[in-house]
Order: structure tokens, then sequence, then C-alpha cells
């Protein structure tokens, strides 16, 4: 597989490092699709080739169909592969409402709202565990107050890139890159939880009716106070073009 390996020590990568490092180095040698189902054997869903997806068939009625998630031989699959294998609960549920959405409506030109929100929330979302003043600051988006004034809290506060295509951007990171942070229904596991807690309370808490009220919030994520070194500098946080202010009605 081409594509140069991530920094697995980078923290956006570090929740992905114990399953992720070994699969990309397998993978190096074998399919995407092998050196996944090798981190894998006897569970769902099943990793196959993307030519086990016939022609013309929905990809995501097939994974619901069949269990089996088509997976080409590049960096964007198998990083969605690695989101399977860390929230597996989670990602189920992300495509059975797809699936659910493409029977109602069919392969529309345009998304409706909750096929749009899945998509996002599948392509470019992220969980964010935190106490409630930086959820509050980062849902008014006031930057300053977030990233500087509450910094102290971050160290009880956690960001969990769950969009597959966002951490294939983030191996190449850019200030301008930014997550949508997930804004539940119900409240979230504490940061000690653990991964299997996190994935099943996420299962539970995606809805067709919640995922169409587009319940997501921009997150610039290097202005996360620790992932990267430039922040340490708070005018980094003066960026208008990076760190928008909220739009007035």
């Amino acid at each position: 597989m081409n594509g140069n390996a991530p920094d697995w020590c980078l923290p956006w990568f570090v929740p992905l490092q114990a399953q992720g490092k070994p699969v990309w180095q397998r993978a190096q040698v074998l399919s995407a699709a092998q050196a996944l189902q090798q981190a894998n054997p006897g569970a769902k869903p099943r990793f196959v080739p993307q030519d086990d997806l016939p022609d013309g068939s929905a990809y995501e009625t097939h994974v619901f169909q069949t269990g089996r998630v088509p997976t080409r031989d590049n960096p964007h699959d198998l990083f969605n592969g690695l989101v399977w294998l860390g929230y597996p609960q989670a990602k189920a549920r992300v495509n059975e409402l797809q699936a659910a959405q493409i029977v109602r409506d069919g392969v529309q030109p345009v998304r409706g709202p909750v096929r749009d929100a899945l998509t996002l929330l599948d392509e470019n979302g992220a969980l964010l565990l935190a106490p409630q003043p930086l959820y509050q600051a980062l849902c008014a988006r006031q930057w300053r107050t977030l990233f500087v004034d509450l910094r102290a809290l971050w160290q009880q506060a956690q960001l969990l890139i769950f969009g597959h295509a966002l951490l294939e951007k983030l191996r190449n990171p850019r200030k301008d890159l930014t997550a949508h942070v997930y804004l539940p229904r119900q409240p979230m596991p504490d940061t000690g939880a653990g991964a299997p807690a996190l994935d099943s309370w996420l299962a539970r808490d995606l809805t067709p009716e919640h995922l169409a009220t587009k319940p997501f919030t921009p997150l610039p994520v290097l202005g996360v106070p620790g992932w990267w070194p430039e922040s340490e500098n708070f005018s980094f946080y003066d960026d208008s073009q990076v760190f928008r202010p909220r739009r007035t009605p």
C-alpha cells in the first residue's frame, strides 16, 4: 500500500496505535483487507477486497446486508477499517442508519439531512469528552476562552477522532484541519470509561431524529492544547481564517 505511515505518537493517532501500527505494517506486504482481517479474526465485520462490492450496489447497503466491508488498498480505507476495529458498535449503527435511509429514499444525487449527518460523522466526526465549560465555549466558538482562558480544563478532556477521512488528512497536519464534534443527546461517559463503553454509548445515542438536527460544531483540531507546538504561543489563535467567530443572524 502506498502512502507515508502515520506518526503513531501524535495525539490524534495515539488511541489507534495499539491496533493501527501493526495493521499498517502488515498492509505493506498484504492487502489492506487482509491486514485488517488479521486484527479482527472471527468477528464482524469482515474486511474484504473492493471487488466484493457488486457493480451497481450501494456500498452502505452491501455492508449492512452482508457484514462485509469492501476495502481498497489505500490509507483512506485502512483508517476506515481501524475505526471499525475501535468502535464496532457505533460504526455498525452508522451503517444501519445509512442503509435504512437508502431503503427509504433510494440513492439520490443529494442526500437527505440524516444521511448527510451520518456521512459527516463517519468522515469528519470527533467525540469530545470534556467539562461543561469547554462545551459551552466550543459551541459559542469563543476560541480564546476555549483554548486560553480555560486551558487548564483540557487536562480533564479528551478529543477522539472518529472520522476516517480526517484521520487520513492528519497524516500531514495543517492548521485549518477541522473536526465536526458530535453534540450528543445523552451525557457522555467520563474520560476513564474506556473505548468499549464509549462505543456502546455512541451506538445508543445515534437516532435519525437527533441526526436530522445536524448536531455538530466545528473544532480546529490543532488548537487543542498539547496537540501542536505552535499553539503554545497564544497568537496562534488570532488567525480568523481558521478560528472563525460564530456568524450573527
